[in-house]
This record gives C-alpha cells, sequence and structure tokens, in this order.
C-alpha cells in the first residue's frame, strides 16, 4: 500500500519528472494510492498564503478514483501527537501515524520523516 505525501501528490498531479521513470511505473500499476485527509487540507491553505500553486480541480482529481483520501481515526490522531518531536510539522506527524497504523509505504521527498520508522519511497 502508496501513502502520498503532499509533494508527491503535487508531483503526479503535474507529471512531474522528478517522480522518476520508473517510480513512475511502478504508481501506475499501483490500483489505488492513499491520501491523508490532512493533505488536501494543507495544500488549501499554503494556496491560500501564496506559498504555493496547486491544481484548480485538486478535489475533482481526488475524487476521480485514483486516489482513496484516508480520515484520521482517533489511533492516528494518539499516535501523531505522541511521536518524538522529530518533525515539527503536524500535517507530516499525521500522514507518519497514518502510515504507521496502515503499515504503508509513504512516497515522500521528506528525508526526515524516515526517522519515524515509517517506509519511505524517497523522491
Amino acid at each position: 500500500m502508496l501513502f502520498f505525501d503532499s509533494n508527491a501528490l503535487l508531483w503526479w498531479l503535474d507529471e512531474d519528472p522528478r517522480l522518476g521513470r520508473s517510480l513512475t511505473e511502478q504508481l501506475r500499476e499501483e490500483p489505488s494510492i492513499l491520501v491523508s485527509f490532512a493533505t488536501p487540507w494543507e495544500l488549501w491553505i499554503k494556496a491560500a498564503q501564496g506559498k504555493l500553486r496547486i491544481p484548480q480541480d485538486l478535489e475533482t482529481q481526488l475524487s476521480a478514483g485514483r486516489f482513496e483520501v484516508v480520515a484520521p481515526t482517533l489511533g492516528d490522531s494518539r499516535l501523531a501527537a505522541n511521536l518524538p518531536p522529530i518533525h515539527r510539522d503536524p500535517f507530516d506527524r499525521m500522514i507518519v501515524a497514518q502510515c504507521l497504523n496502515r503499515q504503508a509505504r509513504l512516497v515522500t521527498a521528506d528525508r526526515q520523516l524516515r526517522d519515524y520508522g515509517v517506509d519511505v519511497i524517497l523522491l
């Protein structure tokens, strides 16, 4: 099971070459890719602050069937709150907790997230 961080999601939607050819092929074979409920929330916040440009149809693309948007559970929230303070970003901490609780591989460019013991595919 693969879980996209926000950078992986944006690169996938933009067909960004930073994903690399072999990873792009691997991702095309996945029936669905998990995305945290926190990810579009974080992206919309950053876009509203002018820090980031995102697709106008982000919600439509996430609903189109390729992605499974995963809502945090109480267990995810508890784990995220109790993770060591390696990473201060609460969105990333939630994504890590969701990956750990689902035994999913995290696709991200954030090397620091490996320090949580989550299985990571680095971009």
